[in-house]
């Protein structure tokens, strides 16, 4: 057989010199054919070993029947059903090709997505104590979504896992996409809803929030949690790359270096798309469905009559209100930030929201109100009352008449 070293040497003589077929072959001492074969072929000559028979060919059939019957019945179990007494390596290797011909797929296999089509979302909670005031820390919460085409990631640390917080990440989350996906996808949260029997059963909350958007919904059933995969990473990739090494002062600051970072991690070479989302979100972006005109306001809103110690309860907090609207009725609005209160559309009190538990927060406006009132009250006491005096007289001369 010729080497690669002699077909090599046949093409240069070839295509460098210049030399013919006949010049060549009597130069090499070779045939004139074999000259022809190394000048018509692309690739160097190697030796292919014909391949040969294995021992295990001849039981293959009845390995293929009983995997068809038993796709999941172990190597051993089949080597005792066939009889095999000879080595369990060469078994076992060929049990591994032919099994995956008689075992379903894996509903987990790797999916793609259409752009605009979905997002997936999911609650994250930080291995962090949060300073939150008052001497106080907590362990809190963050809305995670991920884009499905673009894989661009959106997150905010919320409050708590209650609908109008969490639905308030979810719209910053949202308009971090800069666009409404066609769907989302969610796990079974108390605030977003269950699956029961077989139906899955949003809240009022949600229904409300993506109905104003336009957009769909599908709850993740349990124990399948390849099903948001997406974010399930996103979530791993935050806890190993965003939060170590890492201290925060507030929610706000965790905030604020969060948008830092995703700013740059977004902006990395994807490991699956092999593109960057920050790029790969504009063609994500054109499929999704715009804003609506009104934006869904996910805020919690209450009505109660301000009590005459002019503060209203908020989870566990009080906050003061205008102490010169006690008896009435006061519209009360809960944002991620602040506790707005309102009284025949006049703002009667705007509190920064406090995360803190058992507080009592009384703003220095309605304090100096207060002390006012109180003013007024003992300036009302201390007025001497002039009272007429009546002459007795009068009496005396009534009677001289009368009698």
């Amino acid at each position: 057989m010729l080497d690669v070293e002699d077909w090599a040497e046949i093409r240069r003589l070839h295509r460098a010199e210049g030399l013919g077929i006949k010049t060549i072959a009597r130069r090499l001492g070779v045939a004139r054919n074999t000259v022809r074969a190394v000048l018509g072929s692309e690739a160097p000559p190697r030796y292919e070993r014909s391949p040969q028979g294995s021992i295990v060919d001849g039981v293959e059939p009845e390995i293929r029947e009983l995997l068809g019957e038993f796709p999941k019945m172990p190597a051993t179990v089949i080597a005792e059903r066939i009889g095999w007494t000879r080595g369990m390596t060469v078994l076992r290797d060929r049990i591994a090709e032919l099994r995956p011909l008689f075992v379903l797929p894996d509903p987990s296999q790797r999916t793609w997505y259409r752009p605009g089509e979905l997002a997936q979302f999911d609650l994250w909670q930080p291995d962090v104590l949060i300073p939150v005031g008052f001497g106080q820390t907590a362990k809190l919460w963050t809305v995670v979504g991920v884009a499905g085409y673009s894989r661009l990631i959106g997150a905010l640390m919320v409050p708590s896992r209650a609908a109008h917080d969490v639905l308030g990440g979810m719209s910053h989350v949202i308009g971090e996409f800069g666009a409404v996906p066609r769907k989302a996808v969610w796990d079974q949260e108390g605030c977003i809803g269950r699956i029961r029997q077989g139906k899955q059963v949003l809240t009022a909350e949600f229904q409300a929030f993506r109905g104003v958007l336009g957009m769909g919904a599908t709850l993740v059933g349990p124990a399948d949690p390849e099903a948001k995969g997406l974010v399930e990473r996103a979530n791993g990739y935050l806890e190993t790359s965003f939060l170590p090494g890492r201290s925060f002062e507030d929610v706000p600051d965790f905030n604020r270096q969060l948008s830092g970072w995703l700013k740059r991690a977004n902006q990395r070479i994807h490991g699956t798309t092999r593109v960057r989302p920050a790029e790969a979100i504009f063609e994500d972006r054109g499929a999704m469905m715009a804003f609506p005109p009104v934006l869904p306001d996910p805020s919690s809103r209450f009505t109660t009559r301000l009590p005459r110690d002019h503060y209203v309860r908020v989870d566990t907090n009080d906050y003061s209100v205008n102490p010169r609207f006690v008896g009435r009725r006061v519209d009360v609005q809960v944002t991620l930030d602040e506790v707005t209160m309102t009284c025949d559309g006049a703002e009667v009190a705007r509190h920064r929201r406090c995360l803190a538990k058992h507080q009592t927060l009384l703003a220095p406006a309605h304090a100096r109100i207060l002390r006012q009132m109180r003013a007024e009250t003992v300036a009302v006491k201390a007025v001497e009352v002039t009272v007429e005096e009546r002459d007795l007289g009068i009496y005396d001369q009534l009677v001289e008449v009368a009698s």
